[in-house]
């Protein structure tokens, strides 16, 4: 049995605002209702990760992004989640508004990071990758 027969192909997209806060949603439903985490989701069919990624944020924030180089893989429970570094597309405004399965959308700082209530094992993940919130 392969990796992909196993696990449910998802992708997160990691999303820095030029002074450096991280793109963070609070998911609608679950799994996660009510906790934090960078948008994703689930991988269409036909799709391929950079596709998905694009969609997942428009979806989730608003946001027009380019995705860039793959960060890192993690696994939870049935899903593996490829989180892409992003940035947002040229011409596209940088306003994040929730939508789909997110019911806020905003840029964090560290502050504002350390108090909000985040998905399990994505803080460490994130300091693993070097991807917390850079002010």
């Amino acid at each position: 049995m392969t990796d992909s027969s196993r696990h449910v192909a998802c992708v997160g997209g990691i999303l820095f605002d030029p002074d450096g806060r991280l793109l963070l949603v609070r998911r609608a439903n679950d799994p996660g209702r009510g906790l934090w985490s960078v948008p994703g989701g689930r991988v269409e069919p036909g799709e391929d990760d950079h596709a998905a990624v694009v969609r997942e944020l428009a979806e989730e924030t608003g946001l027009t992004v380019r995705p860039g180089r793959l960060v890192g893989v993690v696994h939870r429970g049935p899903y593996r989640i490829a989180d892409y570094l992003c940035a947002v597309a040229p011409g596209s405004a940088a306003v994040p508004c929730p939508g789909d399965d997110a019911d806020d959308a905003r840029f964090v700082d560290r502050a504002a990071y350390a108090v909000l209530p985040v998905v399990d094992g994505l803080t460490e993940t994130l300091r693993g990758w070097d991807c917390l919130p850079r002010i």
